[in-house]
């Protein structure tokens, strides 16, 4: 029997609905998409119609969306590729302190090649304050770049407000929004940002594809050079098959985000409550609020998270984020938090997806609890 899988924020099963929207473009359609014969054609539309669905999620024209390889690719496209179309402009760019490593080590690189990078502090909560961005421009800033929705421990950002304060002095805004779409509302407009990075793999979608949403007028340096592809923003001929995926997911969640977004609060909700009743002193990290409705990143007192996991044979979770934690680093997000070493050495993420189902739930809380007393007893 499998282990009960709670850790969505680390990647997402491929979708039924998304596994059969590829299939013709496995088994038939095959060409590629700049010939101009039929075989080209066909895919050309492929591509030109999951790139309007993916602009229907995010509100905005199908113009503005660029496929990418995934997630990293968009950040570093976002991220590098603002820099170096500004610098006559600034070298000043702002972050947060809980990034992503595809925002934090974009922002390092760039560091080394002539630009300053301000990290913003959070709270105790995740939570970036407006107030500390607006006090860190400059008038070398270019650029400010927080996520949306935090990875580890789900805390939203108020990107509203930031976008407003970066739009106000003429700065480019970005946000890395892998976490938040398909969970919550994440329209371009409403958020108002320039930037916005899309992974199809935290969205039902396969692995190795992503978009980078640009808004009308900005202008970005390109990273791959090649033909005239993507407008000329990206060369590289269209992954038509993993293009295809994006699209359908994107579908998929645009017409069911308020179903998925209550039935994962709830899961969430469920396992939450349980631990609390039958283990003591347990730590929930992140908003009690502001939060995305399927993450739980819990600091288990007394305990280390990997031997936890390595008791807790029969779920599947994440001490941290699953792409880059090797449990033997603490979490730079919980540090930035200022959670205590012993608890953070302790915490777990758990992520519940739109398939999570209350029995899982009931499973999982009486392995983790049977894992601790297992761990505690050694």
């Amino acid at each position: 029997m499998d282990p009960i899988y709670l850790d969505y924020n680390a990647t997402t099963p491929i979708d039924d609905q998304v596994a059969r929207a590829m299939m013709p473009y496995i088994t038939e359609h095959f060409g590629n998409p700049s010939s101009k014969h039929e075989y080209g054609r066909v895919t050309w539309e492929a591509v030109e119609m999951a790139r309007w669905q993916v602009s229907k999620l995010l509100r905005c024209q199908p113009e503005e969306v660029v496929f990418t390889s995934g997630g990293t690719e968009s950040n570093n496209y976002a991220i590098i590729g603002a820099a170096l179309a500004n610098r006559e402009k600034g070298s000043h760019i702002i972050t947060s302190a809980i990034e992503h490593p595809a925002v934090t080590e974009v922002c390092r690189y760039l560091e080394g090649n002539g630009f300053s990078v301000t990290y913003l502090p959070v709270d105790q909560h995740g939570l970036v304050d407006v107030g500390q961005v607006e006090d860190a421009i400059t008038d070398q800033t270019i650029l400010i770049s927080v996520m949306h929705a935090n990875n580890e421990v789900g805390t939203i950002q108020p990107i509203r407000k930031i976008a407003q304060a970066a739009r106000q002095r003429g700065i480019l805004m970005h946000t890395d929004a892998a976490q938040s779409l398909g969970k919550i509302p994440a329209q371009v407009d409403d958020l108002g940002v320039d930037l916005l990075s899309v992974a199809g793999h935290k969205l039902y979608a396969p692995k190795g594809v992503g978009a980078l949403y640009i808004r009308d007028g900005v202008k970005l340096q390109k990273l791959i050079h090649g033909a005239n592809h993507e407008s000329g923003r990206r060369a590289g001929t269209e992954n038509v098959i993993l293009t295809v995926a994006l699209g359908e997911a994107a579908v998929i969640a645009e017409q069911q985000l308020d179903q998925y977004t209550s039935h994962m609060k709830e899961m969430r909700d469920k396992l939450e409550q349980a631990l609390q009743k039958k283990i003591p002193g347990l730590r929930l990290n992140g908003h009690p609020e502001k939060r995305l409705p399927n993450t739980c990143s819990v600091g288990f007192p007394g305990v280390i998270a990997t031997r936890l996991l390595a008791a807790m044979q029969d779920v599947a979770a994440s001490p941290g984020a699953a792409c880059h934690s090797d449990g033997s680093v603490t979490s730079a997000v919980l540090t930035a938090m200022g959670v205590a070493p012993e608890i953070a050495a302790g915490t777990i993420r758990f992520s519940v997806g739109r398939h999570t189902i209350a029995e899982e739930i009931d499973q999982a809380v009486e392995s983790i609890v049977n894992a601790l007393e297992m761990v505690k007893s050694r």
